[in-house]
């Protein structure tokens, strides 16, 4: 079993980034009025003032603007699946589950049409809030874990450090440094 991140990683650039401007562009009512709290939201998050899971609920806070989802979701990934790397779709397997911070709402399309499997920040898509863990650094590991007991993948593939904890839980990591390089994981500095 091989495990992936998802943003810049096997999706460039970032999802969640190329969502709220796909919403911006098509639904500008709905997300214009959001924008000055996600504003404020980033530079308090900057500042350690809140949390991600905070940043991330005011970001998507225009949600309930929306009024149909699931359309808007199929519709961004129409325009947007050419976007997922062409060295995954070469190495794509099966048994393949993408690991993300970003909201399921937003990938789950995007991993049903590759016929993978999907674990990710659980997010109301209606609301926009966070329901229980942002799914980001060791929670990754236990979010994993809670889906495949004991499980320990061949290969986990990421573009960010932050993903050292299933990395190293991980028999090989792969760290993503571009579209086209991937290097092996580096070692915690302890052990050097």
């Amino acid at each position: 079993m091989n495990v992936y991140d998802f943003d810049e990683t096997i999706f460039f650039p970032d999802s969640s980034y190329s969502f709220v401007l796909y919403c911006l562009r098509h639904y500008p009512r709905a997300v214009l009025p959001a924008l000055a709290g996600a504003g404020l939201a980033k530079l308090q998050h900057l500042f350690g003032q809140i949390q991600t899971r905070e940043l991330k609920q005011q970001v998507f806070a225009f949600l309930p603007g929306l009024s149909d989802v699931d359309r808007i979701v199929a519709d961004f990934w129409a325009e947007n699946e050419k976007r997922i790397a062409p060295w995954y779709l070469a190495q794509r397997r099966s048994d393949d589950v993408i690991l993300s911070a970003s909201p399921d709402f937003l990938l789950q399309p995007i991993a049903d049409k590759l016929g993978v499997k999907l674990i990710a920040t659980r997010m109301d898509r209606h609301t926009g809030l966070i329901i229980g863990d942002n799914c980001h650094d060791a929670e990754k590991v236990s979010r994993f874990l809670k889906e495949y007991p004991g499980v320990q993948p061949d290969n986990f593939y990421s573009d960010s450090l932050s993903d050292s904890p299933m990395a190293w839980y991980s028999k090989q990591a792969w760290l993503v440094k571009s579209e086209t390089e991937r290097v092996p994981w580096p070692e915690p500095d302890y052990v050097k």
